[in-house]
């Protein structure tokens, strides 16, 4: 994935913020579909170009066939079909997001397209250098908020509600 590579970031959490940065450092041109309308403004903000409501079917019409990547970042079961609808002929499909329940793919998707599903989870060693690497070569850091022990209750209410702007931190030393 680089220049002149169009990449869609599914989901805008604690994966997604962070995959439109990679994208963007990576040079593609980099959208973001969420079902959140609430989401646009800080996802223009991490660097997102671009903005669709996944659930607006003529915004999700509007975006057929366009991406060589997408990057499916939700951990939340939801219908992948529209995602690999935007997908162009011999685009990449990459789960991140580890959803509860299996997917129901339509083959015919796959095959008239030539398209690709994929999976990431984390990396060895190696790889986890080179990333950090990349990180600190690009000042990619990972947007948090950082929580007392204390408020861990508060926190998790929160996170089960999707009002985490992207990761809690734990402070350690309030302990």
């Amino acid at each position: 994935m680089g220049k002149g590579h169009k990449l869609a970031v599914v989901g805008l959490g604690g994966l997604g913020h962070m995959g439109v940065k990679f994208g963007k450092a990576l040079g593609a041109e980099v959208t973001v579909l969420s079902t959140s309308p609430g989401k646009k403004e800080a996802a223009i903000q991490l660097g997102a170009d671009h903005f669709i409501i996944s659930r607006e079917e003529a915004e999700m019409k509007a975006a057929f066939k366009t991406f060589d990547f997408v990057l499916d970042t939700v951990s939340g079961n939801s219908d992948v079909n529209p995602y690999l609808a935007v997908l162009k002929s011999n685009g990449i499909y990459v789960n991140v997001g580890m959803p509860g329940k299996p997917w129901e793919v339509s083959s015919f998707s796959l095959a008239t397209g030539n398209k690709v599903i994929a999976g990431s989870g984390a990396g060895g060693l190696p790889e986890t250098q080179q990333m950090l690497d990349f990180c600190a070569e690009h000042d990619i850091v990972s947007d948090i908020e950082l929580i007392d022990i204390k408020d861990i209750h508060t926190a998790y209410d929160r996170m089960q509600k999707g009002d985490v702007r992207y990761r809690f931190v734990i402070d350690m030393k309030t302990l």
